[in-house]
């Protein structure tokens, strides 16, 4: 990722940026970084350091980032294979993975709003204590039902493709509000799908 970004903006630019942002940190090890970074842009500048290497550093860059770019693609083809391999299986738990995650995110979910209920009836003077450390679970939370929230769209696309749909889940009636009111009345859900 920073190769990439190094290669579209050079070397000279990077130093420049990386050196001011560190220079606003309050710390020695980056006040220091953030004054060698200013030496080495002005070596770059007034050309202490030549022309030609600041380019080959460039050309070095921008070979890293075509190499992380290969290494990226050769990583989400593999996941592909990985998420196609897993709908085709015929072992039915590998299949149900996407429910399953989403039954136990469910239940942990209500299990922990049934606690929180239950301190609040119980002992209101702790209840502001026990909000507070459930609160320091956001991120979790955010993880779990990030990720709850991609298979639920996926799975609607899996569907929507094996019956010959195209596009994004919802948008052909194939999924969503209008697929839905498709299915309960037998015909096609008015332009625009129901409740949008």
């Amino acid at each position: 990722m920073i190769a990439a970004l190094l290669a579209q903006v050079g070397l000279p630019l990077l130093v420049r940026t990386v050196g001011s942002a560190l220079g606003l940190i309050d710390n020695p090890l980056a006040s220091a970084a953030a004054a060698a970074l200013k030496e080495v842009d002005g070596a770059i500048a007034d050309s202490r350091i030549p022309p030609e290497q600041v380019a080959e550093a460039n050309r070095h860059v921008e070979k890293m980032a075509e190499l992380d770019s290969a290494d990226f693609q050769a990583a989400l083809k593999e996941v592909n294979q990985t998420v196609r391999t897993d709908a085709t299986s015929d072992d039915p738990y590998v299949r149900r993975m996407r429910p399953t995650f989403g039954y136990v995110m469910a239940v942990t979910w209500g299990a922990q709003m049934l606690a929180l209920a239950f301190i609040i009836l119980t002992d209101p003077a702790q209840a502001g204590t026990v909000v507070n450390a459930m609160a320091s679970l956001g991120t979790i939370w955010s993880v779990g039902l990030g990720v709850l929230g991609i298979y639920v769209y996926k799975r609607s696309d899996d569907k929507r493709l094996a019956n010959g749909g195209g596009g994004d889940a919802g948008e052909d009636g194939g999924g969503g509000l209008g697929g839905l009111m498709e299915k309960l009345l037998g015909s096609k859900a008015p332009a625009g799908g129901a409740g949008r």
